[in-house]
């Protein structure tokens, strides 16, 4: 039986503003009234699972369940082929630093491992995104999106944020960092796993 999500709204189980406005622009065929965690002032949980799936999943739970609402949260990161997916769900971390992430840093180290394998370009690579939506009585659904291309260097361009500067898309001469964000959400790993979303509860 196809669940539905009843009332139109939908809690998004994020902080990042950034990330609710990509969502909500990708969402948007759906008309849902979207609120999130910031708003709401929830406190985050830990993200303790090694899997993208496990930790969208903490997310969710938690939020559907302090909220009683439908809530949807996502989480993504890079994988390189030459690092055996590396750093995969520890994306992030890569960024951590004693004065908060720094992204350059990540880049940075990605790159000098890449080196310090020996390992040659083109250096392939890909972003993943995956959804949960939970419902506050514990049933949950996922949808994944995956994005092909390679890492590059230097870093190049400005625009995104985390590793974009270094990934560039499949059949694209540009990087994240150098693509106008609309366009970079328009086509991106989150992109893809939205358009299932929008699609299942169309």
């Amino acid at each position: 039986m196809k669940r539905k999500i009843k009332g139109k709204t939908v809690l998004l189980a994020t902080h990042n503003e950034g990330k609710v406005e990509e969502i909500a622009a990708l969402l948007g065929p759906l008309n849902l009234n979207l609120v999130n965690a910031k708003q709401l002032q929830l406190v985050e949980p830990k993200e303790t699972s090694n899997t993208f799936a496990g930790n969208a999943r903490i997310k969710a739970h938690a939020a559907a369940k302090t909220t009683n609402l439908p809530a949807l949260s996502d989480d993504s990161g890079i994988e390189v082929d030459a690092l055996d997916g590396a750093p995969g769900v520890y994306t992030a971390d890569w960024a951590e630093t004693e004065n908060g992430r720094d992204f350059i840093v990540a880049m940075e180290k990605t790159h000098k491992m890449l080196t310090g394998l020996g390992a040659s370009p083109p250096w392939r690579a890909c972003f993943r995104c995956t959804m949960v939506i939970a419902w506050p009585d514990g049933y949950d659904m996922i949808f994944e999106g995956k994005m092909e291309g390679t890492v590059v260097w230097p870093m190049r361009g400005s625009q995104g944020h985390g590793y974009d500067p270094i990934f560039k898309p499949l059949g694209s001469e540009i990087t994240f960092g150098e693509m106008d964000r609309w366009e970079k959400n328009r086509i991106s790993h989150r992109a893809i796993a939205c358009e299932k979303f929008c699609a299942f509860f169309a």
